[in-house]
């Protein structure tokens, strides 16, 4: 019996060893950002998927911050939103699995980054707000991923009154309830892009750029709870 529980026990530690992953770095995981050393970012309207049709405003308006704070140029929004709206071009569905090259000449953009949301529901009872969005940067120049990250987001706004008992459980839903219908989508899609792009290689204008490759990467695919604290 000690020699099958010692037999059970063993496979059991080398299949947890052989599953395992370790932590990719940066360089390995996002190979095609530094070998290209990108500058330019063009900013595709986000394709809305989710039944909330204000999303797509406010997370276009949200991405810039984080990417020119990580070393980036990004085309100003009004700027790039007039000339793709001029060229039959805001539907960025329609160019996501297209030639990028035109986009490159046109705005000299080296990266277009497509985001794609595909939920976004708000639970005031839960108090909670949940986004489901994906990342896509692609090269104007081979066509091909550099960078991409898919999430799952549960925004927190729930509040804690601090009063005691029942009569202090209801007080904290009901202030929960109130404060999940006040966020504003702003904030929400601002605390997504700042954590999703918290791994984002260095750019030119980053005192990193060139340095933080053998730091480690985020998985391309995440759970995480965030709140009004994160920025």
């Amino acid at each position: 019996m000690k020699k099958i529980l010692f037999l059970l026990v063993a496979i059991a530690l080398f299949a947890s060893s052989c599953t395992s992953t370790k932590t990719a770095l940066r360089s390995e995981a996002y190979k095609g950002m530094y070998a290209e050393k990108p500058l330019t970012v063009l900013l595709m309207p986000p394709i809305n998927k989710s039944t909330n049709v204000e999303a797509k405003e406010y997370f276009h308006s949200t991405l810039n911050m984080p990417i020119n704070n990580a070393g980036y140029y990004v085309i100003p929004q009004i700027l790039s939103m007039e000339i793709l709206k001029k060229e039959s071009a805001y539907d960025a569905e329609n160019f996501i699995n297209s030639p990028l090259n035109k986009f490159g000449e046109i705005f000299g953009a080296d990266l277009v980054l497509f985001t794609v949301i595909n939920r976004w529901d708000k639970s005031g009872l839960a108090a909670k707000i949940i986004v489901d969005v994906e990342y896509i940067f692609k090269s104007t120049k081979t066509n091909e991923i550099v960078y991409t990250r898919k999430g799952t987001v549960t925004y927190d706004a729930s509040i804690n009154t601090g009063a005691p008992g029942a009569l202090g459980l209801l007080a904290n839903m009901a202030a929960s309830a109130i404060n999940t219908a006040a966020t504003k989508y702003v904030d929400v899609a601002r605390a997504c892009n700042a954590y999703t792009f918290k791994d984002l290689p260095a750019g030119e204008y980053s005192p990193l750029y060139g340095t933080d490759g053998t730091l480690p990467s985020g998985k391309n695919g995440f759970r995480v709870t965030l709140n009004s604290s994160y920025r």
